[in-house]
């Protein structure tokens, strides 16, 4: 005789072992922090490019190359970059997985996500750590005041 389906009304509750691991739990986590942490630094970044200088009309490549020409604001940049597209990624990935039925869908349009995260992370990594504010061949009389101070 092999066991009911449906236990009886009155009997107790067991909890099943599940193997499973906490990922979703901590995919949960990590928008919660990573989204404050967004916060403060897109309000630091809209500030110091903002309204600490001379507003919207002083941000031109100059401004980003001597913003660029210190390491410690290509690292805040970095980070924004990493964190902004691994949250929004998450986000998208929790997306999928609540309205995808298909299996297949499923795993087409996450293949498309995790593609679209490493182009975007890689590219713009090696943006902003092989930016050139003085490249061979660039137009001297655009550049020319801002190379001399470097």
């Amino acid at each position: 005789m092999s066991t009911p389906l449906i236990t009886a009304p009155r009997s107790p509750y067991a909890r099943r072992k599940t193997t499973r691991g906490n990922f979703e739990l901590y995919g949960w986590v990590f928008m919660r922090i990573s989204g404050v942490v967004l916060v403060a630094l897109i309000f630091t970044h809209l500030f110091v490019n903002l309204l600490a200088g001379e507003g919207i009309k002083a941000i031109d490549f100059a401004f980003v190359a001597g913003k660029w020409a210190s390491l410690p604001w290509r690292i805040v940049d970095l980070i924004m970059l990493w964190l902004a597209m691994m949250h929004g990624t998450n986000g998208v990935r929790t997306i999928i997985n609540d309205y995808a039925e298909k299996d297949r869908t499923r795993g087409v349009l996450k293949v498309l996500l995790y593609s679209a995260f490493v182009i975007v992370v890689v590219t713009g990594t090696l943006v902003i750590f092989t930016f050139d504010p003085c490249p061979a061949g660039a137009d001297p009389a655009l550049l020319a005041n801002f190379c001399k101070q470097l």
